[in-house]
């Protein structure tokens, strides 16, 4: 991915190795983050993604590789200003949601006054003031969810690095989440967050990082993976058409079935004609188009491969 403006980019793991004994969970990993950019961070289970994402918040040492934030190799005083949001429940249990959310902020360095007045905040705008002097474990896992959100962003935090941050969450949660996200790239934060939901990836971001078994297989603008897509899709739906008839045009294959219809993919050399031909044979031509791969599609061709 290209650098900021000014050449710099703001987050940039570089060429990460981590071993787990016989197990390569990351092999040679790099990627970056500009300002304000959001990033999707995407791969089968246990494809090296939490393990990155530890890695670049200090939990874990790599075996070799470094992580860099404007340039400079990050130390234990620039990770204080990086917000990090775990896929695993990190609140305390047993600790009231507004007093742990003070404690996390003097933690990073806010002065009592500004701790309780972000704390406030962060809870009314995720939608959870009036759980503010319930204990964690008392919510729901969706509300659990939204205060871990609140944790990672109390203390203003620079750079965010999110795991999963949408697990859990109904479809309120998800836009409540989803426009919190917004407004902080907005404001110029770079955001990498990693999700199995890739059609939220392909909603909220422009670049996507694809791990699998712990390296990075493609990566970049989604609509330049889309572009660099050697498959050649056409949706085709045909009024009282059915969809066997699909099948019996030589060179294509139903990548998705429609009831009228589908979307095929065509071997090199066939011409789109064909299949329109073939459609107002068997009946009136509802639709016909050109379709761009979507984000799970590209994903499937990248990591099953």
């Amino acid at each position: 991915m290209s650098g900021t403006a000014d050449g710099t980019r703001a987050l940039e793991l570089l060429r990460l190795v981590r071993r787990f004994g016989e197990v390569v969970a990351l092999d040679e990993v790099s990627f970056s983050v500009e300002a304000g950019q959001m990033v999707g961070f995407v791969g089968p289970n246990g494809a090296g993604k939490t393990t990155a994402m530890r890695i670049a918040l200090g939990v874990l040492r790599p075996d070799a590789g470094e992580v860099r934030w404007l340039g400079r190799p990050v130390d234990a005083q620039t990770r204080r200003r990086f917000g990090y949001m775990p896929e695993e429940r990190g609140l305390y249990p047993k600790m009231r949601v507004l007093d742990q959310l003070v404690y996390l902020a003097r933690l990073h360095g806010l002065e009592p006054e500004d701790a309780r007045a972000r704390a406030a905040a962060m809870v009314d705008a995720l939608g959870v003031a009036e759980r503010g002097r319930d204990r964690a474990d008392s919510l729901s896992l969706g509300n659990q969810q939204r205060v871990q959100l609140a944790a990672a962003l109390v203390h203003r935090p620079e750079v965010l690095v999110l795991d999963e941050p949408f697990s859990g969450l109904d479809p309120v949660g998800v836009d409540v989440l989803s426009e919190m996200l917004r407004g902080q790239a907005d404001a110029g934060v770079p955001v990498v967050f990693s999700s199995h939901q890739l059609d939220l990836v392909e909603r909220l971001c422009e670049s996507v990082v694809m791990i699998d078994r712990g390296r990075v297989v493609a990566s970049g603008r989604i609509d330049d993976l889309r572009a660099a897509d050697p498959r050649r899709l056409v949706r085709v739906e045909v009024s009282g058409g059915g969809d066997e008839w699909i099948e019996r045009v030589s060179g294509v294959r139903v990548i998705e079935p429609l009831p009228d219809g589908g979307i095929v993919e065509l071997a090199d050399g066939i011409p789109q004609s064909d299949v329109l031909d073939a459609a107002r044979s068997v009946g009136s031509v509802r639709h016909f188009s050109i379709v761009q791969p979507s984000l799970s599609e590209i994903f499937r061709r990248q990591v099953m491969r």
